[in-house]
């Protein structure tokens, strides 16, 4: 029952060496960051890819989300790997060794490194707007002792950026505070600058050396590459009033009930919280509305339309229903289904 990915492969390879070379410069190369579900490809599949993009685009360290995550890349990508969750001592199974960086943004934490790990290697995370982890600057000075007093190998500060937003002055008042500062590191980690602003950043400050944490704009950058497509499963003719699905609700006109691959075990349905501007709240209230009317629109699109499902998602396929006088699609027909990359399991991923 596939949902499938296909990859335009000349196309999507292209994209990734233009996004590397525009990011990059020599020595200061872009960190693909492979994390989670590896932003629908897999992590396998990314970290073999980062190795494919390799020295020509400086390619020599790649960024994951969790420790957990970290032996898979180790296997199949022959640089270092960037941890972005910050190191804790309470975390157990820490993988170790001389290609690992953790990242720290406690005071605590960067003692407790150096008793446990000394030598480890390390970035120091900043307490940038986004207020998730990270050192305050005024506590700079107490890392840079901690650092030294626990023979730990600073490799650079790390910034973790807002996505919205001007942060540009962010990143450069933090660039001042390192030239500034006792750590003994010259090397930034930015996330969430483009390439226009991370070049600005290195005119400005040509004795850092800056290196990019990409991910979305890498792997998801050419949306055009990528087209998912779900298999129809089983179609059945229906008149006002039938009662379908799990929950037997009445159907609200004559049509058709599509069985389509994807359910909640691929991802299909799953959404983040709403974020706040004035439109996002409106279109809120109208799907609010609408839902509890017993209709919620499908991401699966028939004959032009984004079609309404049925009812919730089940595990592994969605019932959608097609009114009367739309073209109906026959059984092992596929139809678009828009999806959020890093929410969505694939059953089979095609490049072409």
């Amino acid at each position: 029952m596939p949902l499938t990915l296909r990859i335009e492969g000349d196309r999507w390879r292209s994209h990734l060496r233009r996004t590397a070379e525009t990011y990059g410069v020599v020595g200061q190369g872009i960190v693909p960051v492979v994390k989670g579900n590896g932003y629908g490809f897999g992590l396998a599949s990314l970290a073999r890819r980062s190795a494919w993009l390799g020295a020509d685009a400086g390619v020599d360290t790649v960024a994951t989300g969790m420790y957990e995550e970290v032996p898979e890349l180790l296997s199949r990508f022959a640089g270092d790997v960037l941890v972005l969750s910050p190191w804790r001592p309470f975390l157990s199974e820490v993988p170790d060794g001389d290609r690992v960086v953790h990242t720290v943004g406690r005071l605590d934490d960067l003692a407790a490194l150096g008793a446990q790990r000394p030598g480890a290697r390390i970035v120091v995370e900043a307490l940038t707007t986004m207020s998730r982890h990270g050192l305050p600057r005024h506590e700079l000075a107490a890392a840079t002792d901690l650092v030294r007093a626990g023979r730990l190998r600073l490799s650079g500060l790390a910034l973790h950026l807002p996505l919205v937003g001007e942060h540009e002055p962010e990143a450069e008042e933090w660039a001042a505070v390192l030239e500034a500062s006792q750590l003994d590191t010259s090397t930034m980690w930015v996330s969430h600058l483009d390439a226009q602003q991370i070049g600005r950043l290195r005119a400005r400050r040509p004795r850092l050396l800056v290196r990019p944490r990409v991910g979305t704009a890498l792997w998801l950058g050419d949306r055009g590459a990528l087209t998912v497509r779900a298999t129809v499963l089983d179609r059945h003719p229906v008149s006002r009033g039938d009662r379908v699905g799990y929950r037997q609700r009445p159907l609200p006109r004559a049509g058709h009930v599509l069985v389509v691959a994807g359910g909640t075990a691929h991802g299909i349905g799953l959404a983040a919280p709403a974020a706040g501007s004035a439109r996002q709240r409106a279109l809120a209230l109208a799907r609010g509305g609408l839902e509890a009317a017993g209709m919620t629109l499908s991401p699966y699109t028939v004959g032009g339309r984004q079609r309404w499902f049925v009812e919730p998602p089940h595990m592994q396929v969605s019932l959608i229903f097609v009114p009367a006088g739309a073209g109906v699609p026959d059984v092992g027909d596929e139809v678009d289904v828009a999806v959020r990359f890093t929410t969505t399991t694939f059953d089979h991923i095609e490049i072409g």
